[in-house]
């Protein structure tokens, strides 16, 4: 069930092989490994995607691809997990993470307008970077710990479901 789920999402292996972002990892992209779903491979892409998806770069799907490909976890999923993080969802998931970031350092919050321009961005990295940073590195360690262990147990618990449902069809 687990399987069938998430295959049901996953980006056709393809269309990722021949992305031209993707490109730089050459032959590595044609491990049989990387386009495999089992619970391993599963589990790792979660952890992977999800992690990747709170570092606030702009080139969060190629971290995940270089990350996925030498710890051999499913690809697609490791890259398309990366899109929690997308520009809807951005600024509410970074808000939290400041605003965690700051409950850690103990410091409140300060009040800031957001402006695009590299003027903004240099006085906010000494302002609000630090409390940031630290909610991003959290929320990135925590999601991708909860995504390790909740696939690798609805894996498990879709398996034995799927076992005790047969053994209890062939008793009738």
């Amino acid at each position: 069930m687990a399987r069938k789920f998430i295959k049901r999402f996953m980006p056709d292996h393809e269309k990722i092989r021949h992305h031209k972002g993707l490109k730089i990892f050459g032959t590595l992209l044609h491990d049989a490994n990387l386009w495999h779903l089992n619970r391993r491979s599963a589990s790792g892409a979660f952890a992977v995607g999800l992690f990747y998806a709170f570092v606030p770069v702009p080139f969060q799907m190629l971290l995940a691809a270089a990350t996925a490909i030498p710890l051999r976890v499913n690809l697609p999923l490791a890259v398309g997990l990366v899109w929690v993080s997308n520009p809807i969802t951005m600024p509410p998931l970074f808000y939290l993470c400041y605003l965690v970031g700051s409950a850690v350092l103990q410091q409140p919050p300060s009040h800031f307008q957001f402006e695009l321009s590299w003027a903004w961005l240099g006085e906010s990295i000494s302002t609000i970077g630090p409390a940031f940073l630290l909610g991003c590195a959290i929320f990135g360690t925590v999601s991708s710990l909860v995504g390790y262990f909740g696939i690798r147990w609805l894996w498990r618990y879709s398996v034995v479901r799927a076992w005790r449902k047969r053994h209890n069809s062939t008793r009738i």
